[in-house]
């Protein structure tokens, strides 16, 4: 297995990571919990675990390994500083900048993989909805995929007789999805002085403006995806958001749903509270930072790229990795001129990144959209708070 098949492998494993420490959270507030199947969870969780350092790792001996077998020839013309890509990478593009070189075809200057993936880390950590969604990595610019939708499984047929034959399955509806990889690009300006920073600061501030500038983009086109659900009830009290989680989607999606809506929306929410008085939100004991509506997460995106439709805030609910897939050509290239878009005038340069990428609907019932305005407190139960007494009762 080569370099970069192991990074791949090293990729996909800490999403798994993530994907079943999300499992346990769910399973650590579900009402069903069991201490067997937690355990297991657990242990499942951290094999994977393992498995992941394991990969990391034989990727670093992989790396090593072929520094090392590098002829002495070859290595002769480097120094120390010139073998960590970094520092390669930086000064190719101060080269594409100064030097106004577009190079091959119109995509400029690629981004290496290890800094890309640098890159990749940082939008998982700025856009939230790509981490609800499922990504796939493609290396042609389009192509196709069959999915069976899970509302479309049939069961296996039913015989009494055990000397009957066993008849072939009914062939699945399989849902054909095709994908083509989009450009999107960007443009900033930046001084020149820029180009006179430290290799360390450059590589900060590309890393940052580019993950940053993928955030939005990418989280712009998961709501697009988002915007046709298959139901669309109206809230006005918690048990609508009962309703939502019990009643919309196939049973077997709702164990690994969350929510989804926007900062409007989730302060109306978080007013919320049950009959008791305490409010329905609550934090999640294992991340501090997040909140739990119901024992579900609850994600939260700006006003600005999920508004609001004629005063309603919405509020999504479901399995996105189920219903949205991201296809990531994962191949970003930047483009420099100190010349054209007015940087020549004022003595500055514009830098311009394009990434790639295509967002895809496989399964529109894997989630279910409602919305609200107001959601009231549930009523308080006790007889106190409802104003009536014992005594009174009795009369």
């Amino acid at each position: 297995m080569g370099i970069n098949e192991l990074n791949d492998a090293w990729i996909a494993k800490g999403q798994q990571v993530s994907d079943l420490d999300n499992k346990l959270n769910a399973a650590v507030l579900d009402d069903n919990f069991t201490k067997d199947k937690f355990a297991e969870l657990k242990e499942q969780r951290d094999n994977t675990k393992a498995q992941r350092d394991a990969i990391k790792d034989q990727l670093d001996e992989a790396r090593a390994l072929e520094v090392k077998s590098m002829k002495d020839e070859d290595k002769k013309p480097l120094n120390k500083k010139e073998t960590d890509i970094k520092d390669q990478f930086v000064r190719e593009f101060k080269d594409m900048v100064t030097s106004t070189k577009e190079g091959k075809g119109n995509g400029g200057l690629t981004i290496p993989e290890d800094i890309q993936y640098t890159i990749q880390t940082l939008v998982r950590q700025f856009a939230t909805l790509q981490n609800l969604v499922n990504v796939e990595s493609v290396t042609t610019a389009s192509g196709s995929r069959n999915y069976e939708k899970l509302s479309d499984i049939t069961p296996l047929a039913d015989l009494d007789d055990e000397t009957a034959a066993i008849g072939d399955n009914d062939d699945p509806e399989l849902t054909l999805i095709n994908y083509a990889i989009h450009r999107y690009a960007g443009i900033t300006t930046v001084t020149n002085s820029l180009l006179k920073d430290t290799v360390e600061n450059i590589m900060a501030w590309l890393s940052t403006w580019i993950a940053r500038k993928v955030a939005v983009t990418r989280n712009l086109k998961i709501i697009e995806a988002l915007g046709n659900p298959a139901k669309k009830p109206t809230i006005s009290m918690f048990d609508d958001i009962k309703d939502l989680e019990n009643n919309t989607l196939d049973p077997a999606i709702m164990a690994s749903s969350s929510f989804l809506t926007n900062q409007s929306g989730y302060n109306v929410l978080s007013k919320v509270k049950d009959a008791e008085g305490r409010y329905m939100l609550q934090r999640d004991v294992t991340q501090p930072d997040t909140y739990l509506l119901d024992g579900k997460t609850i994600t939260v995106v700006a006003d600005k790229w999920l508004p609001d439709v004629s005063g309603a805030h919405p509020l999504y609910f479901g399995d996105l990795k189920q219903g949205i897939t991201l296809f990531d050509r994962e191949n970003m290239s930047l483009l420099s001129t100190n010349i054209g878009g007015g940087a020549f005038e004022h003595d500055n340069t514009k830098i311009r990144v394009i990434d790639r990428f295509d967002v895809e609907v496989i399964d529109d019932g894997a989630w279910a959209t409602a919305s609200f305005k107001t959601v009231a407190n549930q009523p308080a139960t006790t007889p106190e708070a409802s104003g009536s007494t014992a005594s009174g009762s009795a009369k």
